[in-house]
């Protein structure tokens, strides 16, 4: 790339309502900059800020947003500026930055803050003939720096921008939502009462949608897709009483906060409330979350994707013809995309704009077919009962088993799966301690409400377990499918239960009973399944890890201390190496590069050289089975030995911990959807005359389905090269986190 393109000083700011990762966002910005050899400002209060100048722009050093990953709000501060709205206080602005030589930004905010960067940034050339017309500036300072370069990132709890599928803080928001309906399932369902919940969304019901998917509630009301009918209240009292009447004993309704009927009339928490009242003559209390949604410490997947776009976004800037159009950086199909800004900006504001005109099925459109297909699940979740069977359709006998460790959200799938399959007319068969209990025959049929109340639940109500198939095994397991006439089952665990069911899959030229389609899911803490670039478990875990390792660190710095953590994973890196991105770990140790003596000794020197300097806390992350010899006794006591006076060390493991807990909202959203998905596939599999068996996963944010027969080849080809997981992309980006020095 031509040097002389490159951008003399980037600027930084955040704008607009505060968001959970907007810190992470920002250090990242500064330290990848530092890391390119690019000199980094930030600009402490958004546009009134830029427009103030003098202490509101300052150069920044890595040091200088040590420590900030984790809190929640922007330390460099966000304000709304009336003058920034004026040509003047943009052409002020304009003086400001050149002061600096800033002439390329990141601008973390919504949709308004980004629009005014934009606008600045086509008047960027006439602010500066004015400047120069006025005597502000020279004419060489001018023709220095003739265009801004703009990238922008999406800081918004809404998650309502085009062009990303998740803007910075809504995964957080979603978190302090799922607990406080979490916390009021308890009391609701102890006095059998009805809550409704008014939620942040005035546009965008993304929040209500999904938070209702993953606490279980009963209904949920968003902008983009109001009720069908005039009559909502009544169908919403029978529909919540007939619940009532089969022993459900709470109701829980969300609405978000832009929530209307079809004739544009607002459907407020309280017009709810009475409703409810007046239908089921009960006790209905209402909790409006307010700011709370958009406060505390950012989730593990915030702080990831935060620091992710915030790398992208300056390498972009550098990139950047100088008067190329502005981008805007997010999170596509799971993977960093960037996007012309004002198309994303524009398309945002459309949907709001159908919104307003009860243009709903456009709204809808644009949403994106995700958005439409959780809100077509949740219809089918909070059914009292599930749909009348269809006639003429045939009833299949579908089993769903788990198999493996247990993992945060097993139950939450087992419970989507065996409601869809209900609604879908087909009778379902819970087996209990995996594929034990499927030898044993220790099945039992289950119906809507046996699975009511899993959606939240850690563990695995029936059960999971590792077993290795053998010719008996085999015998055993095709004669207690051909006792219970099963016609499909659906495997929900981890690696372990991937092999058995090959197994299954293998031998069925042996015993033609298994010769029934198979569908494994994957739910596994460890994200090592082929198939799939995203487990079940796995984010609950992260955001396990991350709590705990931020409370270590909050004891470490007082006292100079260096943390060695070991995390689980068995042979997969993931857990270490995103946890040690979420928690700005200096040193990573995983399984797929394993550890080198030459590697221990450049990590001492760099730790030791960070105490003499100054620093008051390090944190070294290693996967459990990062190596053999090289375990975490050793590197705590290599580290003490050399740490000296310096700084002590201390060992934390933090191990089954990571495994338990209520499931993340995104494990119970990701589990959600892939069961229903699962179930579809599993009942074409069996309505076919070739029963084909297959392993769902998530890649590139879609559900796919691969052909279980493919598996050995799939082992084989991660083992040759173990490194080439999507995921191990993070590496570099935590490398430059770690120390921009390098």
């Amino acid at each position: 790339m031509d040097q002389t393109a490159r951008p003399d000083s980037i600027g930084v700011l955040t704008s607009g309502g505060d968001a959970p990762g907007m810190n992470a966002a920002v250090r990242a910005v500064v330290r990848t900059a530092l890391a390119e050899g690019v000199d980094v400002y930030a600009i402490y209060e958004g546009y009134r800020g830029m427009v103030d100048g003098g202490d509101a722009i300052r150069r920044m050093s890595s040091h200088d947003v040590g420590g900030i990953l984790h809190r929640g709000g922007t330390e460099i501060g966000t304000a709304r500026s009336d003058r920034f709205r004026t040509r003047e206080g943009r052409r002020q602005a304009a003086a400001n930055l050149l002061a600096h030589g800033i002439d390329a930004l990141v601008v973390i905010g919504g949709d308004g803050s980004l629009t005014g960067a934009n606008l600045f940034r086509t008047e960027w050339p006439e602010l500066l003939d004015e400047l120069v017309e006025a005597g502000e500036i020279t004419p060489q300072a001018a023709a220095a720096h003739p265009h801004l370069r703009l990238t922008g990132l999406v800081g918004s709890i809404d998650n309502d921008m085009f062009g990303t599928d998740m803007t910075i803080g809504a995964d957080t928001a979603l978190h302090r939502i799922t607990e406080a309906i979490d916390a009021l399932h308890s009391t609701a369902s102890s006095h059998q009462r009805s809550f409704v919940v008014e939620v942040m969304g005035r546009n965008c019901g993304y929040l209500a949608l999904m938070a209702a998917l993953a606490t279980g509630a009963n209904w949920a009301f968003v902008p983009e897709n109001p009720p069908q009918t005039d009559d909502w209240e009544a169908v919403l009292q029978r529909m919540l009483r007939a619940g009532r009447d089969l022993g459900r004993r709470s109701n829980m309704v969300v609405v978000a906060e832009g929530a209307r009927d079809r004739n544009g009339t607002p459907i407020t928490a309280d017009r709810v409330r009475r409703v409810l009242e007046e239908g089921l003559g009960e006790d209905t209390r209402v909790t409006i979350l307010g700011h709370v949604q958009r406060g505390g410490s950012a989730s593990a997947f915030d702080r990831n994707l935060a620091t992710q776009c915030g790398y992208h976004a300056v390498h972009e800037l550098l990139r950047l013809a100088p008067d190329e159009e502005p981008k805007l950086i997010g999170i596509r199909g799971n993977r960093i995309a960037t996007s012309p800004l004002m198309d994303a900006v524009e398309r945002t504001r459309a949907v709001a704009g159908h919104v307003e005109r009860q243009e709903f099925d456009e709204a809808m459109l644009l949403r994106g077919g995700s958005f439409s297909e959780s809100l077509e699940t949740l219809r089918t979740l909070v059914r009292a009962q599930p749909s009348a069977p269809i006639e003429g359709e045939a009833s299949l006998r579908l089993a769903v088993l788990h198999a493996g460790g247990p993992a945060p959200g097993m139950n939450t799938a087992a419970r989507a799966a065996v409601r869809v399959g209900l609604d879908r007319g087909h009778r379902m068969f819970g087996v209990r301690r995996g594929f034990s209990g499927l030898r044993d025959g220790d099945l039992d049929e289950l119906d809507w409400m046996s699975v009511s109340g899993w959606v939240s639940r850690g563990g695995a109500e029936l059960g999971t377990g590792r077993l290795i198939i053998g010719s008996d095994e085999l015998a055993g397991i095709a004669a207690a499918i051909e006792e219970h006439r099963l016609d499909g089952l659906l495997m929900i665990g981890g690696l372990s239960g991937y092999e058995a069911a090959h197994a299954l899959h293998a031998g069925r030229e042996v015993h033609p009973a298994l010769g029934i389609p198979i569908v494994c899911l994957p739910a596994t803490i460890n994200n090592d399944v082929p198939s799939s670039e995203l487990s079940v478990g796995a984010d609950t875990a992260l955001n396990s890890i991350v709590a705990d390792v931020d409370k270590i660190k909050q004891s470490a710095v007082a006292s100079r201390r260096c943390f060695v953590v070991e995390v689980m994973g068995k042979g997969s890196g993931y857990l270490a190496l995103t946890s040690g991105l979420a928690t700005g770990a200096e040193h990573i140790y995983t399984p797929e590069e394993g550890i080198t003596l030459e590697q221990l000794r450049d990590d001492v020197r760099s730790l030791t050289r960070a105490f003499r300097e100054g620093q008051s806390l390090g944190l070294v992350i290693r996967a459990e089975q990062a190596d053999a010899v090289y375990t975490t006794p050793f590197l705590w006591a290599l580290f003490e030995k050399e740490g000296g006076e310096l700084f002590d060390v201390r060992q934390a493991i933090l191990g089954h911990v990571q495994t338990g807990g209520n499931p993340s909202p995104f494990d119970r959203i990701q589990a959600t959807r892939l069961a229903v998905r699962g179930i579809d596939y599993l009942v074409d599999a069996a309505a076919g005359d070739d029963p084909v068996s297959a392993m769902g996963g998530m890649i590139g944010g879609r559900i796919e389905f691969t052909p279980l027969e493919q598996l050995p080849a799939m082992l084989a080809e991660r083992a040759a090269d173990p490194t080439a997981v999507p995921w191990f992309s993070l590496r570099p980006i935590a490398d430059v986190m770690a120390d921009p020095s390098r």
